[in-house]
């Protein structure tokens, strides 16, 4: 079992991994998914510590890994990783690849070790290739090596950072094939990954991270079908989003315009629903929200489905309860919305610092 306890991680001054806390069960098959520098890879490393975490603690089988002095080599026999760069030595064959680390690390006799090179070579269908360099192999081919050698070490736990990202897509089958025959293993795996279906298929738990936390978790149906929170729903159905957070009232609103611009304009977005969108934007924050709000804080988000050519649009405001769709009903700005809407609904909220929602689908 894994268990982490307040991870943090700083580059800089900037935290990649934030005060993330989960348990991670023997066994369990994980997919990680999330958007571009949300801390996936960083989060994996941190586990068998090629990232030395800023703060927090890491606990494998009880026993904390993140502790002054604590033996890394013991974690490097616990915990294997797969790349998305494959990392092999250009120098040394396919077969003295997968026997290497046995022999260094585990201090395994070389027979042993080409032994069992030689069975996890035909379990990867690859044995054919044994006596080759890694230059002479395909990218699908180069990383089943990889897979090969940390099965070699024969760890509990597998890492595996984006393993089918850097492949040619012909390629990609035959490597998740061999990742999908793993998970009958027993082995605790952690795979980080921006293949959707494959994220979907592969396990029995799902993180989606964000904001350098698991910002969701959950069964991968039930995240990809029901996901609890706004920006989980965005990312697992691939949605284009454009985002203004509003913080006082010298806000730069004629740059918001020009950015809904670009926004309607790089995904081919009609020119009535643009319209809208500017009406929306105008009518909400300016007309309603800004004039009743002490505060000025207002998260605006157009989100736009190129699978329906839908536009809906997300207003998050305010720390206390309040349903501006009944306070506002005979408002000028309220009778624009509903006229440039086919849907309009209010509704309270948990997201970080928004107490309420305005959710309209744009004509």
């Amino acid at each position: 079992m894994i268990e982490i306890k307040n991870l943090v991680k700083i580059y800089r001054v900037n935290p990649i991994v934030n005060d993330l806390s989960v348990t991670i069960n023997d066994g369990d098959i994980i997919s990680i998914i999330g958007p571009s520098g949300c801390g996936k890879s960083t989060f994996i490393k941190c586990i068998n510590m090629l990232e030395r975490p800023t703060s927090g603690q890491i606990f494998i089988d009880g026993e904390e890994i993140t502790a002054a002095g604590y033996d890394l080599l013991k974690v490097s026999r616990k915990v294997g990783m797969v790349f998305q760069s494959f990392n092999l030595f250009e120098n040394m064959t396919v077969i003295e690849n997968v026997m290497n680390p046995q022999v260094d690390i585990l201090k395994t006799s070389r027979q042993q070790a080409y032994d069992k090179a030689v069975k996890l070579l035909k379990r990867v269908n690859l044995f054919q290739k044994a006596f080759s360099y890694p230059d002479q192999l395909s990218g699908g081919q180069k990383q089943r090596v990889a897979i090969a050698r940390t099965l070699a070490m024969d760890p509990e736990i597998i890492l595996f950072d984006e393993p089918v990202s850097a492949l040619d897509p012909a390629m990609v089958g035959e490597v998740k094939a061999v990742i999908k025959d793993l998970t009958h293993t027993g082995k605790t795996m952690l795979i980080v990954t921006h293949d959707m279906d494959f994220a979907r298929s592969i396990g029995n738990r799902l993180f989606y991270m964000d904001e350098g936390t698991i910002y969701e978790e959950g069964d991968p149906e039930t995240v990809f079908n029901f996901p609890k929170k706004e920006k989980t729903r965005r990312f697992v159905n691939g949605l284009k989003v454009l985002e203004f957070k509003i913080d006082d009232s010298d806000y730069d609103f004629y740059g918001a315009y020009a950015s809904i611009d670009e926004y309607c304009r790089r995904n081919h977005i009609d020119y009535r629903k643009s319209f809208h969108i500017h009406s929306a934007f105008e009518e909400l924050c300016q007309g309603i929200l800004l004039e009743k709000l002490n505060d000025y804080r207002v998260c605006f988000s157009v989100i736009y489905s190129q699978k329906d050519d839908s536009v809906e649009i997300s207003v998050l405001y305010g720390d206390e309860p309040c349903n501006i769709l009944e306070e506002n009903q005979s408002s000028l700005p309220l009778k624009i919305i509903k006229g440039i809407s086919s849907s309009l609904r209010y509704e309270k909220t948990d997201e970080k610092g928004y107490a309420n929602r305005i959710l309209m689908e744009i004509r």
